[in-house]
């Protein structure tokens, strides 16, 4: 006769672990100045997030006025454009990245320079085997679960204590050239086999008449189309999560229940990312590698992909991805033919 009794006791417990995390989630808009303990703190022997918000700073530099006025833009976009407040669990952290020697939370974004920012988190928390040049690390190595610790695996109190007291930070792209980057690394390279595999035969075989039963076998010609068509598909979500590459950065990493110190752009990747190493202290130790490629998808040729698209799809991918484009301050392309 006890035993519900006990079931409830324990639920409630449960219920109440929760709760303690969600009060920052909520409630928390403005970062613990205090040292908390002796990890992560910089040269100057100050955490990232006190340097960042040192109230000694007489005149803001031109780097803190614009990460001032991106933090300033998405908490109104947030108040604007979001309505309910809903429970984080654990699952919602699993994109934090945790650097407990230098006091950052990264939350990685898929086709936004995340597998350098992960090489350089191997290196700051000596996960990278004593190589100190990020791009010696290889790229699949980056991407090794167990190689950098998430928030998800932290305790309730441990979680809070990093969200208020590390340096948080981000890294967005202007949605559509997100979108056809992913598009192009995942269905037109030969080697993503697992993708097409995975992704690219349902796609086929749901949005393709009378597909060839190579195509059904092998899933590797997905048009973009095809992709678009399975994107704004109802029963996609229905069935399951998007995939990372292509899930929305606000479904990623939650901008408007965790507050982030910096929003960092890949437009503006190069600054943005010396930004953060600065205020970490190791601006001097690591170094942010610069891009190489020639071939990243850009605004121009984020438009070619769309021509092909007809109006009433362009206008559901919008309205798919529309919320990244309010949240961090990104127009509707001009290429979009359905206003």
């Amino acid at each position: 006769m006890k035993r519900p009794r006990v079931h409830r006791m324990v639920l409630a417990m449960c219920v109440g672990s929760f709760i303690v995390v969600i009060f920052y989630f909520q409630t928390n808009l403005k970062p613990v100045q205090g040292n908390g303990h002796t990890r992560g703190l910089g040269k100057s022997g100050r955490s990232p997030l006190q340097t960042l918000y040192d109230s000694d700073l007489v005149e803001p530099s031109a780097a803190q006025l614009m990460h001032q006025g991106r933090r300033e833009l998405l908490e109104e976009a947030c108040r604007s454009y979001t309505r309910k407040r809903r429970v984080l669990i654990p699952e919602d952290l699993k994109h934090m990245i945790v650097d407990d020697q230098h006091g950052l939370l990264y939350c990685y974004v898929p086709k936004v320079a995340c597998t350098n920012w992960k090489r350089v988190l191997m290196v700051l928390t000596g996960e990278s085997g004593g190589v100190r040049d990020p791009l010696q690390i290889p790229a699949n190595e980056a991407h090794i679960p167990g190689n950098l610790r998430t928030l998800s695996e932290y305790s309730t109190s441990e979680i809070n204590h990093r969200l208020r007291r590390y340096l948080k930070f981000l890294f967005v792209r202007e949605p559509f050239e997100r979108l056809v980057s992913a598009y192009r690394n995942k269905f037109t390279r030969s080697y993503n086999t697992a993708f097409h595999k995975r992704y690219g035969t349902k796609i086929i075989r749901r949005h393709r008449p009378d597909p060839s039963p190579e195509a059904l076998e092998r899933g590797d010609d997905v048009s973009f189309s095809e992709f678009v068509h399975y994107l704004v598909d109802p029963s996609t979500q229905r069935e399951e999560p998007f995939n990372e590459h292509w899930e929305r950065v606000h479904s990623l990493c939650h901008p408007c229940l965790i507050h982030y110190d910096v929003v960092g752009k890949y437009e503006t990747l190069a600054e943005d990312s010396g930004y953060v190493l600065k205020l970490a202290g190791v601006d001097g130790e690591v170094s942010f590698p610069a891009s190489g490629k020639s071939t990243h998808t850009t605004g121009d040729m984020a438009a070619t992909f769309f021509r092909d698209i007809s109006p009433t799809y362009q206008k559901r991918l919008y309205n798919l991805y529309r919320m990244d484009f309010l949240l961090f301050n990104y127009s509707m392309p001009e290429y979009l033919n359905f206003r």
